[in-house]
Protein backbone atom coordinates (compact mmCIF):
# COMPACT_ATOMS: atom_id res chain seq x y z
CA UNK A 1 0.00 0.00 0.00
CA UNK A 2 1.30 3.44 -0.91
CA UNK A 3 1.22 6.15 1.74
CA UNK A 4 1.56 9.91 1.55
CA UNK A 5 2.47 12.41 4.23
CA UNK A 6 -0.98 13.98 3.88
CA UNK A 7 -2.60 10.79 5.22
CA UNK A 8 -0.67 10.91 8.49
CA UNK A 9 -2.75 12.12 11.47
CA UNK A 10 -3.16 15.91 11.59
CA UNK A 11 -1.70 15.96 15.10
CA UNK A 12 1.64 14.75 13.67
CA UNK A 13 1.63 17.77 11.36
CA UNK A 14 0.72 20.03 14.28
CA UNK A 15 3.59 18.66 16.37
CA UNK A 16 5.91 19.26 13.42
CA UNK A 17 4.68 22.85 13.03
CA UNK A 18 5.13 23.41 16.77
CA UNK A 19 8.76 22.40 16.37
CA UNK A 20 9.07 24.46 13.16
CA UNK A 21 7.98 27.71 14.80
CA UNK A 22 10.20 27.19 17.85
CA UNK A 23 13.17 26.41 15.64
CA UNK A 24 12.59 29.56 13.57
CA UNK A 25 12.80 31.52 16.82
CA UNK A 26 15.75 29.63 18.28
CA UNK A 27 17.87 29.66 15.12
CA UNK A 28 17.30 33.37 14.54
CA UNK A 29 19.13 33.76 17.84
CA UNK A 30 21.57 30.84 17.81
CA UNK A 31 22.84 31.53 14.31
CA UNK A 32 24.23 34.83 15.58
CA UNK A 33 24.85 34.02 19.23
CA UNK A 34 28.42 32.61 18.84
CA UNK A 35 29.53 35.80 17.06
CA UNK A 36 27.63 37.96 19.55
CA UNK A 37 29.36 36.18 22.43
CA UNK A 38 32.86 36.28 20.95
CA UNK A 39 32.54 39.71 19.30
CA UNK A 40 30.18 42.00 21.20
CA UNK A 41 30.66 40.37 24.64
CA UNK A 42 34.35 39.48 24.13
CA UNK A 43 34.35 35.81 25.22
CA UNK A 44 36.56 33.16 23.55
CA UNK A 45 35.67 29.84 21.94
CA UNK A 46 35.95 28.17 25.34
CA UNK A 47 33.20 30.55 26.47
CA UNK A 48 30.99 29.32 23.65
CA UNK A 49 31.76 25.71 24.57
CA UNK A 50 31.00 26.30 28.25
CA UNK A 51 27.72 28.08 27.50
CA UNK A 52 26.61 25.31 25.17
CA UNK A 53 27.74 22.67 27.65
CA UNK A 54 26.00 24.33 30.61
CA UNK A 55 22.89 24.79 28.48
CA UNK A 56 22.71 21.07 27.74
CA UNK A 57 23.65 20.03 31.27
CA UNK A 58 20.69 21.92 32.75
CA UNK A 59 18.31 19.75 30.73
CA UNK A 60 19.73 16.39 31.84
CA UNK A 61 17.65 15.62 34.93
CA UNK A 62 14.37 17.02 33.62
CA UNK A 63 14.73 15.00 30.40
CA UNK A 64 14.33 11.67 32.13
CA UNK A 65 11.77 12.80 34.72
CA UNK A 66 9.49 14.58 32.26
CA UNK A 67 9.26 11.40 30.19
CA UNK A 68 8.55 9.29 33.26
CA UNK A 69 5.87 11.69 34.52
CA UNK A 70 4.20 11.58 31.10
CA UNK A 71 4.08 7.77 31.36
CA UNK A 72 2.47 7.93 34.81
CA UNK A 73 -0.07 10.67 34.16
CA UNK A 74 -0.64 10.28 30.43
CA UNK A 75 -0.44 14.10 30.16
CA UNK A 76 2.18 14.20 27.43
CA UNK A 77 0.77 17.34 25.77
CA UNK A 78 0.56 19.27 29.05
CA UNK A 79 4.19 18.51 29.93
CA UNK A 80 5.39 19.34 26.42
CA UNK A 81 3.42 22.61 26.59
CA UNK A 82 5.24 23.54 29.79
CA UNK A 83 8.58 22.94 28.06
CA UNK A 84 7.73 24.99 24.98
CA UNK A 85 6.32 27.74 27.19
CA UNK A 86 9.56 28.03 29.18
CA UNK A 87 11.55 28.29 25.95
CA UNK A 88 9.22 31.02 24.67
CA UNK A 89 9.55 33.22 27.76
CA UNK A 90 13.37 33.19 27.53
CA UNK A 91 13.46 34.82 24.09
CA UNK A 92 13.16 38.43 25.31
CA UNK A 93 16.16 37.89 27.61
CA UNK A 94 18.60 37.69 24.67
CA UNK A 95 18.04 41.23 23.34
CA UNK A 96 18.02 42.54 26.91
CA UNK A 97 21.38 40.92 27.77
CA UNK A 98 24.31 43.25 28.40
CA UNK A 99 26.56 40.57 29.88
CA UNK A 100 27.52 36.93 29.49
CA UNK A 101 25.71 36.11 32.74
CA UNK A 102 22.26 36.95 31.35
CA UNK A 103 22.97 34.98 28.18
CA UNK A 104 23.86 31.97 30.35
CA UNK A 105 20.65 32.47 32.37
CA UNK A 106 18.52 32.60 29.21
CA UNK A 107 20.17 29.49 27.78
CA UNK A 108 19.79 27.77 31.17
CA UNK A 109 16.00 28.31 31.24
CA UNK A 110 15.64 27.58 27.53
CA UNK A 111 17.38 24.22 27.88
CA UNK A 112 15.24 23.32 30.88
CA UNK A 113 12.27 23.89 28.62
CA UNK A 114 13.81 21.73 25.91
CA UNK A 115 14.56 19.01 28.44
CA UNK A 116 10.97 19.02 29.66
CA UNK A 117 9.34 18.88 26.23
CA UNK A 118 11.55 16.42 24.33
CA UNK A 119 10.60 13.01 25.77
CA UNK A 120 6.82 13.54 26.09
CA UNK A 121 6.65 15.08 22.60
CA UNK A 122 8.56 12.19 21.02
CA UNK A 123 6.46 9.65 22.92
CA UNK A 124 3.29 11.47 21.80
CA UNK A 125 4.33 11.01 18.15
CA UNK A 126 4.51 7.24 18.74
CA UNK A 127 1.14 7.28 20.53
CA UNK A 128 -0.51 8.98 17.54
CA UNK A 129 1.27 7.46 14.52
CA UNK A 130 0.40 4.04 13.00
CA UNK A 131 2.98 1.45 14.09
CA UNK A 132 3.99 0.60 10.53
CA UNK A 133 4.72 4.27 9.81
CA UNK A 134 6.84 5.29 12.79
CA UNK A 135 9.85 6.14 10.64
CA UNK A 136 7.72 8.26 8.33
CA UNK A 137 6.03 10.09 11.23
CA UNK A 138 9.31 10.91 12.95
CA UNK A 139 10.86 11.85 9.61
CA UNK A 140 8.03 14.29 8.88
CA UNK A 141 8.24 15.89 12.32
CA UNK A 142 12.01 16.15 12.01
CA UNK A 143 11.75 17.62 8.51
CA UNK A 144 9.29 20.32 9.60
CA UNK A 145 11.47 21.04 12.63
CA UNK A 146 14.47 21.49 10.35
CA UNK A 147 12.63 23.71 7.88
CA UNK A 148 12.27 26.10 10.81
CA UNK A 149 15.97 25.72 11.47
CA UNK A 150 16.86 27.25 8.11
CA UNK A 151 13.99 29.75 7.83
CA UNK A 152 15.20 31.30 11.10
CA UNK A 153 18.75 32.04 9.92
CA UNK A 154 17.43 33.36 6.59
CA UNK A 155 15.28 35.86 8.45
CA UNK A 156 18.26 36.73 10.62
CA UNK A 157 20.46 37.38 7.57
CA UNK A 158 17.82 39.62 5.99
CA UNK A 159 17.39 41.65 9.16
CA UNK A 160 21.14 41.91 9.77
CA UNK A 161 21.76 43.17 6.23
CA UNK A 162 18.94 45.72 6.35
CA UNK A 163 19.69 46.94 9.87
CA UNK A 164 23.51 47.24 9.68
CA UNK A 165 24.20 44.24 11.93
CA UNK A 166 21.63 45.00 14.63
CA UNK A 167 21.84 41.81 16.73
CA UNK A 168 19.20 42.93 19.21
CA UNK A 169 16.57 43.63 16.55
CA UNK A 170 16.93 40.04 15.31
CA UNK A 171 16.63 38.77 18.87
CA UNK A 172 13.43 40.78 19.48
CA UNK A 173 11.79 39.51 16.29
CA UNK A 174 12.51 35.94 17.41
CA UNK A 175 9.86 36.35 20.13
CA UNK A 176 7.02 36.14 17.54
CA UNK A 177 7.51 32.58 16.18
CA UNK A 178 8.13 31.32 19.73
CA UNK A 179 4.63 32.48 20.68
CA UNK A 180 3.17 30.83 17.55
CA UNK A 181 4.81 27.55 18.56
CA UNK A 182 3.08 27.48 21.93
CA UNK A 183 -0.27 28.43 20.36
CA UNK A 184 -0.05 25.63 17.76
CA UNK A 185 0.62 22.97 20.37
CA UNK A 186 -2.15 24.28 22.64
CA UNK A 187 -4.90 24.47 20.02
CA UNK A 188 -4.14 21.71 17.52
CA UNK A 189 -2.59 18.74 19.36
CA UNK A 190 -4.92 16.52 21.43
CA UNK A 191 -3.90 15.04 24.76
CA UNK A 192 -3.42 11.27 24.89
CA UNK A 193 -5.75 9.31 27.10
CA UNK A 194 -4.59 8.97 30.70
CA UNK A 195 -3.91 5.49 32.12
CA UNK A 196 -6.90 3.79 33.71
CA UNK A 197 -7.27 4.40 37.41
CA UNK A 198 -5.15 2.01 39.42
CA UNK A 199 -2.97 0.90 36.51
CA UNK A 200 -0.36 3.65 36.56
CA UNK A 201 2.96 2.87 38.17
CA UNK A 202 6.24 4.70 38.52
CA UNK A 203 8.48 3.75 35.60
CA UNK A 204 11.59 4.80 37.50
CA UNK A 205 12.30 1.50 39.23
CA UNK A 206 15.07 -0.97 38.62
CA UNK A 207 12.54 -3.59 37.58
CA UNK A 208 10.82 -1.43 35.00
CA UNK A 209 14.06 -0.07 33.58
CA UNK A 210 15.39 -3.63 33.37
CA UNK A 211 12.31 -4.46 31.29
CA UNK A 212 13.64 -2.32 28.47
CA UNK A 213 15.11 -4.70 25.85
CA UNK A 214 18.77 -5.13 25.02
CA UNK A 215 18.37 -3.44 21.64
CA UNK A 216 17.22 -0.28 23.44
CA UNK A 217 20.39 -0.14 25.55
CA UNK A 218 22.61 -0.65 22.49
CA UNK A 219 20.76 2.22 20.78
CA UNK A 220 21.28 4.36 23.88
CA UNK A 221 25.02 3.67 23.75
CA UNK A 222 25.25 4.47 20.04
CA UNK A 223 23.26 7.69 20.52
CA UNK A 224 25.48 8.78 23.41
CA UNK A 225 28.69 8.25 21.42
CA UNK A 226 27.24 10.14 18.46
CA UNK A 227 26.27 13.05 20.74
CA UNK A 228 29.74 13.08 22.30
CA UNK A 229 31.35 13.32 18.88
CA UNK A 230 28.88 15.74 17.26
CA UNK A 231 29.89 19.22 18.46
CA UNK A 232 27.39 22.05 18.74
CA UNK A 233 26.20 23.98 15.69
CA UNK A 234 27.94 26.97 17.26
CA UNK A 235 31.28 25.46 16.26
CA UNK A 236 30.07 25.02 12.69
CA UNK A 237 29.31 28.76 12.57
CA UNK A 238 32.74 29.66 13.98
CA UNK A 239 34.60 27.22 11.69
CA UNK A 240 33.05 28.58 8.48
CA UNK A 241 33.47 32.16 9.72
CA UNK A 242 37.19 31.41 10.12
CA UNK A 243 37.24 30.36 6.45
CA UNK A 244 36.26 33.90 5.47
CA UNK A 245 32.47 34.23 5.79
CA UNK A 246 31.31 37.76 6.66
CA UNK A 247 29.52 38.29 9.99
CA UNK A 248 26.20 39.26 8.41
CA UNK A 249 26.14 35.96 6.50
CA UNK A 250 27.02 33.77 9.49
CA UNK A 251 23.45 32.41 9.88
CA UNK A 252 23.74 31.00 6.33
CA UNK A 253 25.95 28.30 7.84
CA UNK A 254 22.88 26.86 9.57
CA UNK A 255 20.74 27.49 6.48
CA UNK A 256 23.04 25.38 4.27
CA UNK A 257 23.20 22.52 6.75
CA UNK A 258 19.50 22.55 7.59
CA UNK A 259 18.28 22.71 3.98
CA UNK A 260 19.97 19.34 3.41
CA UNK A 261 18.63 18.08 6.73
CA UNK A 262 15.05 19.12 5.88
CA UNK A 263 15.15 17.80 2.31
CA UNK A 264 16.30 14.32 3.32
CA UNK A 265 14.72 13.79 6.77
CA UNK A 266 11.26 12.79 5.53
CA UNK A 267 12.49 10.53 2.67
CA UNK A 268 14.94 8.94 5.12
CA UNK A 269 12.06 8.34 7.55
CA UNK A 270 9.96 6.62 4.88
CA UNK A 271 12.99 4.56 3.85
CA UNK A 272 13.47 3.47 7.47
CA UNK A 273 10.05 1.77 7.34
CA UNK A 274 11.09 -0.26 4.29
CA UNK A 275 14.79 -1.18 4.58
CA UNK A 276 17.24 -2.23 7.28
CA UNK A 277 17.32 0.51 9.91
CA UNK A 278 20.69 -0.77 11.11
CA UNK A 279 22.21 -0.27 7.64
CA UNK A 280 20.69 3.19 7.38
CA UNK A 281 22.18 4.10 10.75
CA UNK A 282 25.63 2.92 9.61
CA UNK A 283 25.40 5.11 6.51
CA UNK A 284 24.49 8.09 8.69
CA UNK A 285 27.55 7.52 10.89
CA UNK A 286 29.80 7.38 7.82
CA UNK A 287 28.32 10.71 6.66
CA UNK A 288 29.35 12.39 9.95
CA UNK A 289 32.89 10.98 9.76
CA UNK A 290 33.19 12.39 6.24
CA UNK A 291 31.79 15.76 7.37
CA UNK A 292 34.32 15.99 10.21
CA UNK A 293 37.20 15.16 7.87
CA UNK A 294 36.18 17.79 5.33
CA UNK A 295 35.61 20.51 7.95
CA UNK A 296 38.89 19.71 9.68
CA UNK A 297 40.94 20.01 6.49
CA UNK A 298 38.88 22.58 4.54
CA UNK A 299 41.16 25.19 2.89
CA UNK A 300 38.32 27.41 1.64
CA UNK A 301 34.65 28.31 1.97
CA UNK A 302 33.71 25.89 -0.80
CA UNK A 303 35.11 22.94 1.11
CA UNK A 304 33.46 24.23 4.26
CA UNK A 305 30.15 24.16 2.37
CA UNK A 306 30.70 20.53 1.41
CA UNK A 307 31.30 19.71 5.07
CA UNK A 308 27.99 21.37 5.98
CA UNK A 309 26.15 19.35 3.32
CA UNK A 310 27.56 16.08 4.70
CA UNK A 311 26.73 17.19 8.25
CA UNK A 312 23.11 17.87 7.23
CA UNK A 313 22.89 14.49 5.48
CA UNK A 314 24.09 12.76 8.65
CA UNK A 315 21.42 14.52 10.71
CA UNK A 316 18.69 13.60 8.21
CA UNK A 317 19.70 9.93 8.19
CA UNK A 318 20.06 9.48 11.95
CA UNK A 319 17.88 11.74 14.09
CA UNK A 320 14.39 10.64 13.05
CA UNK A 321 15.69 7.11 12.59
CA UNK A 322 16.95 6.86 16.17
CA UNK A 323 13.62 8.19 17.48
CA UNK A 324 11.68 5.61 15.45
CA UNK A 325 13.98 2.82 16.66
CA UNK A 326 13.56 3.85 20.30
CA UNK A 327 9.76 4.00 19.89
CA UNK A 328 9.74 0.54 18.26
CA UNK A 329 11.85 -1.09 20.98
CA UNK A 330 10.27 0.47 24.10
CA UNK A 331 7.04 -0.89 25.62
CA UNK A 332 4.21 1.64 25.17
CA UNK A 333 3.83 2.21 28.93
CA UNK A 334 7.56 2.99 29.24
CA UNK A 335 7.93 5.02 26.06
CA UNK A 336 8.29 8.40 27.77
CA UNK A 337 10.83 6.98 30.21
CA UNK A 338 12.76 5.37 27.34
CA UNK A 339 13.01 8.65 25.46
CA UNK A 340 13.94 10.44 28.69
CA UNK A 341 16.80 8.05 29.46
CA UNK A 342 18.00 8.22 25.87
CA UNK A 343 17.97 12.04 25.96
CA UNK A 344 19.71 11.99 29.33
CA UNK A 345 22.59 9.87 28.03
CA UNK A 346 22.86 11.90 24.83
CA UNK A 347 22.71 15.21 26.67
CA UNK A 348 25.43 14.18 29.13
CA UNK A 349 27.66 13.11 26.28
CA UNK A 350 26.96 16.37 24.45
CA UNK A 351 28.02 18.35 27.52
CA UNK A 352 31.39 16.60 27.60
CA UNK A 353 31.79 16.91 23.84
CA UNK A 354 31.10 20.65 23.76
CA UNK A 355 33.47 21.49 26.60
CA UNK A 356 36.20 19.26 25.12
CA UNK A 357 35.58 20.80 21.70
CA UNK A 358 36.00 24.31 23.06
CA UNK A 359 39.23 23.38 24.84
CA UNK A 360 40.69 21.73 21.74
CA UNK A 361 39.68 24.74 19.65
CA UNK A 362 41.47 27.24 21.90
CA UNK A 363 44.53 25.06 22.54
CA UNK A 364 45.11 23.34 19.19
CA UNK A 365 42.92 25.03 16.58
CA UNK A 366 39.54 24.54 14.94
CA UNK A 367 40.65 21.73 12.61
CA UNK A 368 41.73 19.55 15.54
CA UNK A 369 38.26 19.84 17.09
CA UNK A 370 36.67 18.29 14.01
CA UNK A 371 39.37 15.63 13.63
CA UNK A 372 38.76 14.53 17.22
CA UNK A 373 35.02 14.43 16.51
CA UNK A 374 35.55 12.15 13.52
CA UNK A 375 37.70 9.75 15.52
CA UNK A 376 35.18 9.62 18.37
CA UNK A 377 32.19 8.89 16.11
CA UNK A 378 34.07 5.93 14.64
CA UNK A 379 33.77 4.20 18.03
CA UNK A 380 30.01 3.83 17.54
CA UNK A 381 30.67 1.32 14.75
CA UNK A 382 31.87 -1.12 17.42
CA UNK A 383 28.33 -1.29 18.82
CA UNK A 384 26.52 -1.89 15.53
CA UNK A 385 27.17 -5.69 15.47
CA UNK A 386 25.39 -5.90 18.85
CA UNK A 387 22.23 -4.25 17.53
CA UNK A 388 19.22 -6.49 16.85
CA UNK A 389 16.25 -4.28 16.09
CA UNK A 390 12.50 -4.91 15.89
CA UNK A 391 10.76 -4.60 12.51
Amino acid sequence: MKFSASSLPRAIWALGLTSLFMDVSSEMIHGLLPLYITGTLGAGAIGVGLIEGIAEATALIVKVFSGAVSDITGKRKLIALLGYGLAAITKPLFPLAQSLELIITARFIDRIGKGIRGAPRDALVADIAPKERLGEAYGLRQSLDTIGAFIGPLIAVGVMMSSFDDFRLVFWLAVIPAALSVATLFFFVPEREAPEKGTAKSPITLASIAALPRAYWVLLGIGAIMSLARVSDAFLVLRVANLGLATAYAPLVLVAMNIIYALFAYPAGKLADRVSRKTLLAIGIVALIAADAVLALAPSLGWGGLGLILWGLHMALTQGLLAAMIAAEAPSDLRGTAFGLFNLASGGAMLLGNVAGGLLWDLAGDGVTFLASGIAIGVSFALLPLLRVTR
